[in-house]
């Protein structure tokens, strides 16, 4: 149970399976594979207003729970709200009362990063130091990296997802019989035929497919240009998601417990689990990824793996 409330507490906020990548920015990173479409043109993330407002927010969630505002919190979460940790996951109720008794005494948030969906969808990612009680007694706790999504409904932005991963570098390397091949090899007319379906869970697994069989060319083209991807080993742009799952050999890789939820209008989020056999990490995660509308086409814009503890 105290591992329950713990989890909680390192998430505390509103809102493909981990594999060791290299982080945006990195000069050393290759460039994506060739015969890979641009997407639709990305949101605008340059508005600093609105970013501005969204990081506000963020924060804002975390005050009231270092204030013990419960009641502030929970009036800031949508009734639909999800929280993904590695011990769980949580609806609105489970989380705010999972929380009650965690008491925060120091917190640090930094690397923010927000990411705007559509004009009305905001994921925000950033990373935390924290440490806190649970009944008096300290939580050993990790730095986590952090995700959320606001939405404005009725005029009003409100969390609806967040989810929390430990930050621990992998060994680097491929598991043993592992031979990614180059994505410049796979025909671009490999793409399967319902590759526009307009259901977030069959675009999850034809996304899966695509990698089972080491068709990155599927797989990038499946990418908006502003995706992001949120590991234990850092944050992820779209080269760096391409050329990151090409180090794992995910052909026997198998997926169960889909659920989709509704961000809003022009995106959804759909969870999962994921356990590959031959990875590196013994135990399955909890997956969870964003599609969104981009010229008609559904396209992933976001990728969360936490790993479940026992």
């Amino acid at each position: 149970m105290k591992r329950i409330i713990l989890l909680a507490a390192l998430l505390l906020a509103a809102s493909a399976c981990d594999t060791t990548r290299q982080a945006p920015g990195n000069t050393n990173t290759p460039a994506p594979p060739a015969n890979i479409a641009a997407s639709a043109t990305p949101m605008n993330t340059d508005a600093p207003a609105l970013n501005s407002e969204i990081t506000d927010k963020e924060k804002q969630i975390w005050e009231t729970l270092k204030k013990k505002d419960m009641a502030g919190f929970a009036a800031m979460l949508a009734d639909d709200y999800i929280y993904i940790s590695g011990g769980g996951v949580y609806d609105k109720a489970g989380t705010v009362n999972g929380l009650k008794q965690v008491e925060l005494t120091d917190l640090t948030l930094s690397d923010w990063k927000t990411l705007m969906l559509d004009k009305d969808a905001a994921l925000v990612t950033y990373t935390i130091n924290m440490k806190a009680a649970s009944g008096g007694q300290p939580i050993p706790t990790t730095p986590l990296r952090a995700s959320s999504v606001w939405v404005n409904r009725g005029g009003k932005w409100i969390g609806v997802y967040h989810q929390d991963t430990e930050i621990g570098e992998r060994p680097s390397g491929q598991p043993t019989g592992s031979k990614p091949q180059a994505a410049a090899s796979q025909p671009a007319e490999a793409k399967p035929a319902e590759s526009n379906s307009d259901d977030p869970i069959a675009r999850e697994k034809q996304i899966w497919e695509a990698l089972k069989k080491r068709d990155y060319v599927t797989f990038a083209n499946s990418l908006t240009d502003d995706q992001l991807e949120v590991t234990s080993s850092g944050v992820n742009d779209k080269v760096g998601s391409v050329n990151g799952v090409q180090k794992v050999d995910l052909s026997n890789a198998t997926l169960s417990n889909f659920k989709a939820v509704k961000l809003n209008s022009n995106a959804s989020l759909v969870t999962y689990m994921v356990k590959v056999p031959a990875d590196i990490s013994p135990n399955p995660e909890r997956a969870s990824s964003i599609w969104v509308n981009r010229g008609g086409k559904l396209l992933a814009i976001f990728h969360q793996g936490t790993e479940v503890k026992p």
